[in-house]
């Protein structure tokens, strides 16, 4: 087994307070090579799959083994590319999202809801629904100051950054000071103990992607996932199609009293709240019960000076280096998955269920807090990466000074090195050596 795998799942699963004997439960199988790229997506991905089945085995009571295939992995990583319905392939971006030029760098920009489409082109003053229009406004302007303006109107937009400036930015700074997640105890309340009769109780309010991953995760798993969208902003259809199955759906206007008295009853009989807006979006709601488990994903985190922003993978990837990363001088890249957003959802699909596991023998109103730019942080800086100069070393010689790659045969006791260097062809006596 790849101890890449078996490190990324232990890390997890420290980090989820869980047993650390249970990791030897996880078999991890199937093609290797999947979701290539320069950092560890596939460690990532495997790793937070792993630890969502082994909160579901444990909280079961169930003897596993859980058996990880990187072939379901990588396919589930990129689930929504292989949607269709009726035959029809999925719009899983719309022509206005995607890298700008700018006229310092680039620029991501994230423009798939009506509503924010309509506020990027309102805040840099474009008339036209068009590419062209837009580009012309972006390349005039510096990439932040597009950032700037987009958020002040509501839309979405974040600058290219490299990981020297992230790691230098203040957002980024708060970033990596903070745990991977966070998973709090509110109060005292008695334990639940056994609960009642049926299903558990999900009251899902997320957004695309890594919230609906997460509650898609506990209805495969036998929750009753109840999702409540606005009535005039209801999720995309490509996006509802792919990441509600096993789900029910209700549209609530949470500024309509009756609309409102209907949440306040669900969430009375509700066992877990999990919700994926921007952090303080609904805090005027009061959404919080004694005794429940509250499960919040955000873009930046709920501090710093972006806590209150909202955000989507493509745009973390963008602003914490991510993208700089996986591109080249000439464009950004991305990651071959939105791994952020998916891995994110498996993880706090797992959080929930260890603190249902605890809460059920401790008690206690329980807050599990998790954000994307967390996650890119432990991607980018907690799991081994796959860099060749750690494994290449330099030899002087009859043929200069080479940089060759060192030995991958390593054993116990044995060589780590050539005894010789290579010498000039045909320079050596046609003899063998004395001992």
């Amino acid at each position: 087994m790849d101890n890449t795998v078996r490190t990324g799942t232990e890390l997890l699963w420290s980090a989820l307070g869980g047993d650390p004997a249970l990791v030897d439960r996880v078999a991890f199988t199937g093609p290797s090579g999947l979701l290539p790229a320069r950092l560890p997506v596939m460690d990532l991905a495997r790793a937070t799959v792993a630890v969502a089945g082994l909160a579901a085995v444990e909280r079961d009571g169930r003897p596993g083994p859980v058996r990880v295939d990187d072939g379901a992995v990588a396919t589930a990583f990129v689930s929504e590319r292989h949607l269709r319905v009726d035959g029809r392939a999925p719009v899983n971006f719309a022509p206005l999202s995607r890298f700008w030029r700018a006229s310092d760098g680039w620029v991501r920009t994230h423009a798939n809801y009506p509503h924010h489409r309509a506020a990027l082109l309102s805040a840099l003053g474009v008339r036209e629904e068009s590419a062209k229009a837009l580009a012309a406004a972006i390349a005039e302007r510096r990439a932040v100051e597009v950032e700037t303006a987009a958020y002040a109107a509501g839309g979405l937009a974040v600058a290219l950054r490299t990981p020297e400036e992230w790691a230098a930015h203040e957002q980024g700074r708060e970033v990596a000071a903070r745990p991977l997640l966070t998973r709090e105890r509110l109060d005292d309340t008695a334990p639940a103990g056994k609960r009642r009769p049926g299903p558990l109780r999900v009251l899902d309010l997320t957004r695309v992607l890594a919230g609906p991953v997460a509650t898609r995760t506990l209805a495969l798993l036998g929750a009753d996932v109840l999702r409540i969208d606005p009535p005039g902003s209801p999720e995309l259809p490509d996006q509802h199609a792919d990441t509600n199955i096993g789900k029910r759906t209700a549209a609530l206007d949470l500024d309509r009293p009756a609309d409102r008295r209907a949440l306040d009853a669900l969430l009375d009989e509700a066992d877990v709240l999990v919700t994926g807006y921007r952090p303080g979006a609904l805090e005027r709601f009061a959404l919080h019960r004694p005794g429940l488990v509250i499960a919040r994903i955000s873009a930046w985190g709920d501090y710093g000076p972006w806590g209150e922003r909202r955000g989507f993978d493509s745009l973390v990837q963008a602003a914490t280096g991510i993208a700089a990363d996986e591109g080249s001088a000439d464009e950004p890249g991305a990651l071959p998955a939105q791994a952020l957003d998916h891995g994110s959802g498996y993880l706090l699909a797992a959080a929930v269920l260890r603190s249902l596991t605890e809460q059920e023998s401790e008690g206690g109103t329980r807050l599990v807090r998790l954000a994307l730019a967390q996650t890119g942080h432990w991607l980018t800086h907690a799991l081994p990466r796959y860099v060749p100069e750690d494994h290449l070393t330099e030899t002087s010689g009859p043929l200069g000074l080479l940089r060759h790659a060192v030995s991958p045969v390593r054993y116990e006791g044995g060589p780590t090195a050539w005894s010789r260097p290579p010498g000039l062809q045909g320079g050596d006596d046609p003899v063998w050596s004395e001992a």
